[in-house]
């Protein structure tokens, strides 16, 4: 557990450029609640792994007061965690996670409804989950993986690619762009509706207007 407490601490420094310094040491000790959340996990997960009963669930409880972040004591999560600006980050019972792994907030690992057994994601290494994504269900996310802002992913993602979109499409795999689509380039479907609209509508005036110069 110290050990990738330690890989914790030493995450935080590697991928937030606001902690640096020495006084960043007693900043992100004492100011960065994901950071705790993780803290605090690896002592449930250990109580949990032992089967004390509550008390676990207790600590996790807690945890999430005072954090803004709920992860089941059972989810298992390798070295180098790290969960930035963490609030509102949910991790089931089942989750596993790989090593070297970066949360934003807003994050679900969740599952699909009441399944009994394995019912939440798998990630692996060196994976980010940007802001607001969903993760649901028994699937498993390859090593590498990007996978965008409000992204809902529901199926199985391979190694090396970025994820986009409702529901969460691969646009890149291995360094090959396979969809040109881009957060900023993605399409607003109401203005696209309404334009059709508009365009139908100016169709429909210039059917009338002929059809009145025609009876004069």
């Amino acid at each position: 557990m110290k050990f990738k407490l330690y890989h914790d601490f030493k995450a935080v420094f590697e991928r937030d450029p606001a902690a640096r310094g020495f006084f960043g040491i007693f900043e992100v000790l004492f100011t960065y609640s994901g950071f705790h959340a993780i803290c605090l996990h690896r002592i449930t997960h250990l109580l949990y792994k032992i089967r004390i009963p509550v008390i676990p669930r207790i600590i996790s409880q807690i945890s999430r007061f005072f954090t803004g972040i709920e992860i089941h004591p059972g989810a298992v999560i390798g070295k180098g965690f790290f969960i930035d600006h963490g609030m509102g980050v949910v991790i089931g019972e089942t989750t596993v996670i790989g090593n070297h792994v970066t949360l934003f907030q807003g994050v679900t690992l969740g599952g699909t409804g009441k399944i009994a057994g394995k019912r939440h994601p798998t990630i692996g290494d060196d994976v980010v989950i940007g802001t607001g994504a969903k993760v649901l269900g028994d699937i498993t996310i390859g090593h590498n993986v990007k996978i965008g802002a409000n992204s809902v992913v529901l199926k199985n993602v391979p190694d090396d690619s970025t994820v986009v979109g409702i529901p969460g499409r691969i646009v890149r795999q291995k360094g090959k762009v396979l969809d040109n689509l881009d957060h900023q380039d993605i399409p607003d479907p109401i203005i696209k509706s309404i334009k059709h609209l508009e365009n139908e509508i100016s169709e429909f005036k210039k059917i009338i207007i002929k059809k009145k110069r025609s009876k004069k």
